[in-house]
């Protein structure tokens, strides 16, 4: 009976710790670069606080617009709220007015 021996290479000897350098290196590379790593990571928390800051505008603009639609209910209505806005809807103004439109102005201003 005949036993194959193999030779001793350099590149046998090698394989093992190039395998595991690649399997290192790819795991170390996607922990920064990967959906879920470092870098991505602090990309995601400055986006977070981003939205909680938007998240807050929007909170008080809607406490805003609520408020202002709490004086249009019929239980409690406000005599100079359905003033400017029947004003406002149809247009009408008494002789000796003078009508300042502010959203006219912000948005002039704006540009």
């Amino acid at each position: 009976m005949t036993t194959r021996q193999r030779r001793n290479s350099r590149r046998r000897k090698l394989l093992l710790p190039l395998g595991a350098v690649a399997v290192m290196a790819y795991f170390g590379y996607h922990s920064f670069n990967g959906d879920y790593g470092i870098w991505s990571r602090d990309r995601m928390n400055r986006e977070a606080i981003g939205l909680e800051a938007e998240l807050q505008s929007l909170k008080a603009q809607r406490l805003a617009l609520q408020e202002r639609s709490r004086l249009l209910r019929p239980e409690s209505l406000d005599p100079d709220m359905i003033d400017e806005r029947a004003r406002s809807n149809l247009n009408v103004l008494k002789p000796d007015e003078l009508v300042i439109d502010l959203a006219a102005s912000q948005s002039v201003a704006s540009q």
